[in-house]
């Protein structure tokens, strides 16, 4: 029998938030009556990162009316993978659904997910047909990042998924014992295991306001967090591509010793060494800021800082 969690919560709603007092009332209103459909046991856990506009007045209001409905603020802006790890680990519920609060993924689909993983799987992911609303440049850094990451990780991401998705109670206390400073949701859902399946929608365009996470230097950096965080492939290829250098620069070196002593004209000229030279000088750069990342990582688990720190709580049983 399924561990249904603390005080016999069925289901638990993780929604990360950053100024988003406009986006707060739709969104309940097309989340709760798909609630009701499936279970009176249920939360939502609002993880806020502090938001200068109405956002904890908002969700303070919603939740004096719904003691179902918590928040959760974070004490500093920590961003979108660590607040939502810290609804998680706060979560209760049997099942946990992740999901945004900018209804591009429809709250109608909790349902689905729901009854889908009644057929045994532990993680029901929501995967994307299409990405309405996105940016060109956003959905191609997309493509290429699942590719890359795909790619060179030892664990597999889903293609076209985010972190819309519902998740077992085992598998959350799996996440609770990972305990990693650099929270990548889709990574570490990944690397648990366990049944798992998809089902796929229509991404909608966002209904109001514009989005406060994952714009596009935020998208390039989860895509680094997925890649330096499960997978050492990136070192493998910073040393081949030494090596190989290394060699190209051996024979280039015999190449103008030879142009030397036969006294030949063979010489490329001033512009190429250049080009050669600067070739060398970026690759050496970019292995320098790969390994910087590395070793970053390493600095901050080492230091077992928290990834979130918890300012303040509403309708949390103490």
């Amino acid at each position: 029998m399924e561990n249904l969690g603390s005080a016999f919560t069925i289901l638990s709603v993780v929604v990360p938030v950053y100024k988003e007092e406009e986006s707060i009332e739709p969104f309940l209103s097309r989340l709760l009556p798909v609630i009701a459909n499936i279970t009176t046991r249920y939360e939502v856990i609002f993880c806020m990162d502090p938001s200068p506009d109405g956002t904890e007045a908002v969700i303070f209001a919603a939740g004096e009316g719904n003691p179902n409905i918590k928040l959760l603020k974070l004490s500093r802006r920590f961003g979108q993978p660590a607040a939502t790890m810290a609804g998680l680990m706060y979560a209760k519920g049997g099942r946990c659904v992740v999901i945004d609060i900018d209804l591009q993924d429809p709250p109608e689909l909790i349902e689905k997910l729901y009854r889908k993983m009644d057929e045994g799987f532990d993680v029901v992911y929501a995967k994307r047909r299409n990405r309405d609303g996105e940016t060109i440049t956003k959905k191609l850094v997309s493509k290429i990042g699942y590719v890359v990451i795909n790619a060179l990780s030892e664990v597999k991401i889903p293609r076209d998924s985010g972190d819309f998705r519902i998740l077992s109670r085992r598998v959350v206390e799996e996440l609770r014992g990972l305990n990693e400073t650099h929270g990548f949701l889709r990574g570490l859902v990944a690397f648990v295991g366990f049944n798992q399946t998809f089902v796929e929608y229509d991404r909608d365009k966002r209904l109001v306001g514009k989005g406060n996470y994952n714009r596009f230097l935020g998208s390039l950096r989860i895509g680094l967090n997925g890649l330096i965080g499960f997978s050492s492939k990136p070192l493998n290829l910073m040393s081949i591509s030494g090596a190989i250098i290394a060699v190209i620069s051996f024979l280039l070196g015999i190449w103008y010793f030879l142009q030397h002593f036969f006294g030949t004209q063979l010489s490329p000229g001033l512009s190429t060494t250049v080009i050669f030279v600067s070739f060398f000088a970026g690759v050496q750069l970019l292995s320098l800021g790969l390994l910087g990342e590395y070793v970053s990582r390493i600095y901050d688990e080492v230091k077992r800082r928290p990834m979130y720190i918890v300012d303040k709580k509403m309708n949390f049983d103490e």
